[in-house]
This record gives structure tokens, sequence and C-alpha cells, in this order.
């Protein structure tokens, strides 16, 4: 009897030994599991925050070509860009406002509806119900100091819904701008040489040639300055040309239904029947009064048929 109870005391003994062994052999197991799997979290490269979402409207209105620094150079900057909107006139608005609040002045603002489709549907009672689809269309041409080009355009990407597509250019202007300012400078002196000519004793014709060619050479000094004024307002303000649009829409207009008054409201078949008759009295009176003119006809036909029986009978 004692020895059966030791052997129970040990094999309890064993048994919990054994369960505490599979336990800590599990523990550590899963220990070694989660340490692996954070590792591998680690070492694999993150997923770059936001790399599935769309490219928003003011990064995609930005370039080097209008925020690089002029230095020495002077540019010429120019933009085109198309974008839809949710309404034309009311971006046109808020686009005019958005130039002014940036030193600009708007050019041009044209703004044109145009109709692509046109379906027409009696609704009863002599009317018609006029459906037609149009696409409201706007294009604007600013000038905005050249500086202030890139922050105008990522505030002008509020108002685009999708952009269809931008185009920049910066043109090199500093042999252009050279280029005038030697003109200018050349049209000076043959202004200052034909007045020391003009000035000086001599001919009355050749003074009076001098005199000319001095106007002359003024006039083109002056087109000179002008040109070389143009030229550099071209450098301190971009051209911005925008066109837009917005989505499609319907226009419901309800209009007289003409032939359907006509048909309710018109003669009946008798009225008709006896005005076509009338028509066709006067008609035949008129024909055989046409032809009452051409009498002579008649006559020369009547000889020739009168002359033929008498030849006839004759032979």
């Amino acid at each position: 009897m004692r020895t059966k109870l030791h052997a129970g005391l040990l094999a309890c003994v064993f048994t919990m030994l054994l369960g505490g062994c599979s336990q800590k052999l599990e523990q550590a197991a899963d220990a070694e599991v989660s340490g692996s799997a954070s590792d591998s979290a680690a070492a694999a490269p993150a997923a770059p925050a936001g790399s599935a979402a769309p490219t928003d409207a003011a990064t995609q209105l930005e370039s080097a070509v209008i925020v690089q620094p002029s230095g020495e150079r002077r540019f010429i900057r120019t933009a085109n860009v198309g974008f839809l909107v949710d309404d034309v006139y009311r971006s046109a608005l808020a686009i005019e406002d958005l130039v002014a609040q940036y030193g600009g002045f708007v050019a041009r603002n044209d703004i044109q509806s145009t109709v692509e489709d046109v379906e027409k549907r009696p609704s009863g009672d002599g009317k018609l119900v006029e459906l037609a689809t149009y696409t409201v269309r706007g294009r604007l041409l600013v000038r905005v100091p050249s500086e202030r080009t890139q922050p105008f355009l990522r505030a002008l990407a509020t108002h685009v819904r999708f952009l269809d597509g931008r185009t920049y250019e910066a043109a090199d202007a500093q042999f252009q701008v050279l280029r005038e300012r030697l003109a200018q400078a050349r049209h000076q002196s043959a202004q200052a040489a034909l007045g020391d000519i003009a000035a000086d004793g001599g001919r009355t014709g050749e003074r009076v040639d001098a005199v000319s060619a001095r106007s002359d050479a003024q006039a083109q000094r002056d087109e000179a300055e002008i040109a070389r004024a143009e030229l550099e307002d071209r450098i301190a303000f971009a051209t911005i040309d925008l066109s837009m649009y917005q989505s499609p829409q319907v226009r419901r207009t309800e209009r007289l239904d003409v032939d359907a008054v006509v048909r309710r409201d018109g003669p009946g078949f008798f009225a008709r029947l006896g005005h076509a008759l009338r028509t066709g009295w006067y008609g035949g009176l008129d024909a055989i009064v046409w032809l009452s003119l051409l009498w002579p006809l008649w006559l020369a036909v009547a000889a020739c048929v009168i002359g033929v029986r008498f030849w006839r009978r004759r032979g």
C-alpha cells in the first residue's frame, strides 16, 4: 500500500514537471515567432504615406519654369492652363478678384455657351418641350507680376476641379533687351547727327532734306522706345491664358407648337375643299387669259392648217 502511494506521488510530480516544461517551450516559441515577425516588419520598407492618393491641383500647377530665379537673365513668362470648374461664371469672377489681389489685371474675359444637342417633345395643349444640352466655356487672359506667378497659380488651384493640361514657358529675353537698347542708342545718335546738319548753314534743299531725315529718325527712335517698353512689360508681367469649362447642362424651354395649333384651330375639310375649288377656278381663268396673249401664234397655226388642206385638195 505504501509502495502504491509513493508511485502515485511520483507520477503526479512527473506530470506537473512535464506540463511546466511544455508550457515554457510554447511561450519561447511564441516569443520567437513574435520577434521574427517584428524584425520582418522593421526590415520591410514602410509604404509611403498617401502613395495611392492622386496629386492635388496645387502640385500639378507648380513648375520650376515659373519660379526659377532670373539672376542676370531676364525671362518672358507665359502659361496656358485648361481645367474643369463647377461654374464658369462664378469661377471667372473669383479669378478676376484673385488677379487683382496679386497685383495683376485681366486683359480678356470671354465666356460662351455651346449648344450640343436639342430634342423636342410635345407636351399637349399646343406646346413643345425643348431640351437643349449645352456646355459653358470661358477664357481669361490675365497678366500677373512675374515674381508672384507661382503663388497666383497655387491660389488658382482652389477653383480647379480637374486639370486638363498646362504649358509653361520662360523665354530668355536678355539678347532681345540688348538689341532694343542698341537700336534706341543708334536712333538717338542718328537724330543728333541730323540735328547738327539741319542747324548748319547751307542750301535750303539740303536743310529741308536734313530736317525730314531727322523727323524720320525721331519716329524710329520713338518706335524703338515703345518696343523697349513693351518688352519690359512682358518681362515684368507674366501672361497667363486660362481656358475653363463646366460639365454639360440641360436647358428646358417650353415653346408653342405651331403645327399642332394649325391642325387644331385651322379650317375644316369642307372649308378647305371650297377654297381649293375657288383657287382652281381662278387658276383656270388665269390660264385662259394667258393663252389669249398668244393669239398671233394661234393665227399662224390656223393659217398653216388652212394652207395644208388647200394644197391637199389641189393635189
